[in-house]
């Protein structure tokens, strides 16, 4: 087993939106969903902290996901719980997620890393394990998906200081920052004030979901360290959604990270919903993702693992292949095939995120653990 990072998992989202218990092994619960007809992915879950440990996901981004002036339909549901009628809600929505986090490092089930230090000494703590990593806390470094909990550029520095460490503009649509998904244009004046403190505070920008008019004006404005956490090619599977080459090889350029995402629709061109079968997109497809970044930088310096799973959907979307986010070691057999070495093959699978966190993140801070 090597040991792994993953630069995007929505845990909060799924213990409080879709109430699993994350710490309960993965096949519990499905099981306790299998009657649940609210989305397709019930009974199709593939990430527990169980099946992290299993995996050997030593560390992940766990985000905090909140958004508000969202369309009146858009309030009900599974997925349109990150949506809120106005900031203040959406930021209390942010709070709990992080309180949620706090619940878990206080039972030991995981470690808030803060600082170069802390994820230094957990790293060194699951190497010491060697195979013997089915009691130990994994190390979740705190990221917001879009910036709608944050009310205004003021509140940058209060958020750093609970421990928020990377964060992105905007998710799908429009912000108050910037446009994302599905739709184009420039950042706003809040978003480039947002920018600013990002960079004074020490707040890692992540580009995904940015829209290719923000994407540019937001790496003019922002001079701090960058990456994407969960993002896909476009060159292989054209949409929006996907960055184009020219783009990753900005962020390669600022010697930025991209996690490469499970969510089948950025893997299959023309990827249906319920319709497209998911032999369209094997396992073999995320090594397409990870070999196209490795060969526009030159190396394997840039890419990495960012999987998205379990963010709004489940196996039923996710590679054909695999029913659990443990599965996701066999990429690097695929990998191995192609030619890559064990040291490029540990450098996709953890190196790389390691590398930038030791890098980017302060060196000792006070924050929880």
């Amino acid at each position: 087993m090597r040991l792994a990072i993953d630069s995007h998992l929505d845990l909060a989202w799924n213990a409080l939106a879709w109430k699993r218990d994350i710490t309960r092994p993965l096949a519990e619960i499905n099981a306790a969903e299998a009657d649940w007809r609210d989305s397709p992915a019930r009974g199709r879950a593939t990430v527990s902290l169980p099946e992290m440990r299993r995996g050997g996901f030593a560390v992940s981004l766990a985000t905090l996901m909140a958004r508000w002036a969202p369309p009146r339909e858009e309030l009900h549901s599974t997925i349109a719980w990150l949506n809120h009628r106005t900031p203040d809600i959406a930021h209390a929505s942010a709070r709990g997620q992080l309180a949620y986090y706090e619940a878990l490092a206080a039972r030991g089930e995981v470690v808030l890393i803060g600082d170069a230090r802390r994820l230094r000494e957990h790293w060194q703590r699951w190497q010491a394990a060697g195979a013997e990593t089915a009691a130990l806390p994994l190390g979740l470094i705190v990221a917001m998906e879009g910036c709608d909990g944050i009310v205004d550029p003021s509140q940058t520095q209060w958020w750093f200081a609970l421990g928020l460490r990377v964060a992105s503009l905007v998710h799908y649509g429009r912000s108050a920052y910037a446009v994302g998904t599905g739709e184009e244009g420039p950042l706003t004046p809040r978003g480039r004030e947002m920018l600013a403190a990002f960079q004074r505070t020490g707040i890692v920008l992540d580009v995904t979901h940015l829209c290719d008019a923000s994407f540019a004006e937001a790496l003019d404005c922002y001079g701090g360290p960058l990456l994407a956490s969960h993002n896909n090619c476009r060159a292989l599977v054209p949409g929006q959604r996907q960055f184009a080459d020219s783009q990753l090889r900005q962020i390669i350029r600022r010697d930025g990270v991209v996690g490469v995402a499970c969510d089948n629709w950025m893997l299959a061109p023309g990827w249906k919903t319920g319709v497209t079968p998911r032999s369209a997109a094997p396992l073999s497809a995320l090594a397409d993702q990870i070999d196209h970044i490795c060969q526009l930088a030159g190396n394997p310096r840039h890419a990495a693992l960012g999987s998205d799973l379990d963010g709004g959907y489940g196996s039923e979307q996710s590679p054909e292949g695999l029913g659990s986010i443990a599965d996701l070691q066999r990429v690097a057999e695929i990998l191995a095939d192609r030619g890559y070495s064990d040291a490029e093959i540990d450098g996709i699978f953890h190196g790389q995120w390691l590398r930038f966190f030791l890098e980017h993140l302060p060196k000792e801070s006070t924050n929880p653990s």
